[in-house]
């Protein structure tokens, strides 16, 4: 494997970064349902202070066809190129503390060395734990609580906020591959999955990310505003449950989703949120397809008549 200094630059003077701060990983890829981890990024660089301490070759790292560049075309000219980026910045949470944080694309190529280069980042900081955070469709309502699975080596966490435990195979993130050189370290990693509602996976559901800002908290002690995110949630919230009052077969599926929800919660013999009694998965995709048409034109902060049903 090529040296994996070869994938960043350095590009914060000497002496900035402080030992010892902890590393906040967010990267968009394979899946994000809800804009959980897009929306996540864009919030935290929004609202703190920040500035760029790595930055990652995207020529090396990134498949240009698969996740094109964007440009502005001004009547008869290119007037702007918005390349993908990758890159480790220090942010300030709102009490004064730093960490640093890793967002951007999730890389196409060479995950080993990318892997590698993260350890060696780790390591040159002296990273005191790491916390990721993704987020996977899940048949659950979006009437309750959006609940996480745990992973990693942070007992604590795992114990306390851990809902769902499968024994699975799933198709990786490439920070589960960073999680897993970390934990054969000893390093102290904990990874976020959120469990965000299957119908709402392709929408920008304002409380996917702030569940993620929370759990971040819950790992790293770290403050963050979460007022407008909160805001965005009510607005997005009531428009869902407007249209699903106004439709007797939605409110029925979605309270059959509650029920499924509320058993396992109780701690029943249901093995997972996903199915009943009998392992079947619930019948619940036409509440996807209709929501998802009513949403396709709709996002939080859109206050059309068309939007709020009026």
């Amino acid at each position: 494997m090529d040296d994996p200094r070869g994938l960043y630059d350095i590009v914060a003077e000497d002496g900035l970064v402080p030992e010892g701060l902890p590393l906040v990983a967010a990267l968009t890829g394979f899946t994000d349902a809800g804009g959980a981890v897009s929306q996540l990024g864009d919030y935290l660089l929004d609202s703190l202070q920040s500035s760029v301490v790595v930055e990652f070759d995207a020529d090396i790292l990134l498949d240009y066809r698969a996740r094109r560049p964007i440009i502005t075309f001004d009547q008869d000219h290119v007037s702007e190129y918005e390349p993908q980026t990758l890159r480790l910045h220090l942010v300030t949470d709102e009490l004064g503390q730093r960490f640093l944080f890793l967002n951007g694309f999730e890389p196409d190529f060479q995950w080993e060395r990318f892997a590698a280069a993260v350890i060696q980042l780790v390591d040159r900081f002296k990273i005191s734990t790491t916390t990721w955070v993704h987020a996977i469709p899940m048949p659950v309502p979006h009437t309750r609580p959006i609940n996480v699975t745990v992973s990693g080596n942070r007992i604590e966490l795992i114990d306390a906020l851990s809902v769902w435990r499968p024994s699975t195979q799933a198709p990786a993130n490439v920070l589960h591959l960073v999680e897993y050189r970390l934990q054969e370290l000893g390093h102290p990693i904990a990874g976020f999955v959120l469990l965000v509602p299957h119908y709402l996976a392709d929408t920008e559901y304002p409380a996917t990310a702030l569940v993620g800002v929370e759990s971040i908290s819950s790992a790293t002690g770290l403050i963050f505003p979460t007022d407008r995110l909160r805001e965005e949630g009510r607005v997005f919230a009531s428009k869902i449950d407007e249209q699903v009052q106004s439709n007797a077969e939605l409110a029925r599926l979605v309270q059959t989703l509650e029920e499924r929800h509320d058993t396992y919660m109780e701690g029943t013999s249901l093995r997972s949120p996903l199915t009943d009694v009998d392992g079947e998965l619930p019948s619940a995709d036409e509440i996807a397809d209709e929501l998802e048409r009513f949403l396709a034109g709709n996002r939080p902060g859109d206050d059309s008549p068309e939007a709020t049903g009026r």
